[in-house]
């Protein structure tokens, strides 16, 4: 039988869940995955606080980098980041509860482009991130795991 893209999507980021503990140890969560697309979200704690008082941006920065790993490894193709540029727009707080939604704008060959929104549970966006990612050799499945009748093009 025939997998799914959405089957293959949530296949891919449970195999890559499993071994990230930068996402883990940060109490961050895979709350969605389909192709091109994720949601992590995650609570600010008292660790994650700078100086001024607010949450330090390579915090999320961090959240932005976990939702923007989920939704370019998605099609079972090993990728990395190439290049991200965030811009902070408001500061998040300690007990904050940050969402990260990825969502695919491009790809083709090797290469695509994801767009990042960062908010508040109450929906305040606090960070805007564009995450360029390109494919490497690998896959994160093993062949005899996936059972999919059509094949998707590199990102």
């Amino acid at each position: 039988m025939a997998q799914t893209a959405d089957e293959l999507a949530k296949a891919c980021a449970a195999a890559l869940w499993q071994t990230d503990q930068a996402s883990q140890s940060m109490g961050m969560q895979l709350d969605a995955v389909s192709p091109g697309k994720a949601c992590v979200s995650m609570l600010v704690t008292d660790v994650m606080v700078n100086g001024h008082g607010t949450c330090h941006g390579g915090v999320i920065f961090t959240l932005a980098d976990s939702a923007f790993a989920f939704a370019c490894n998605s099609y079972n193709q090993r990728t990395v980041a190439q290049h991200c540029s965030v811009t902070f727009l408001t500061p998040a707080y300690l007990g904050d509860r940050l969402v990260a939604e990825a969502t695919e704008r491009q790809r083709q060959g090797r290469s695509g482009i994801y767009d990042i929104v960062v908010r508040t549970e109450k929906d305040m966006t606090i960070a805007e991130f564009r995450g360029h990612c390109r494919t490497v050799k690998g896959t994160l499945l093993p062949p005899e795991d996936v059972a999919s009748e059509a094949t998707e093009e590199d990102c």
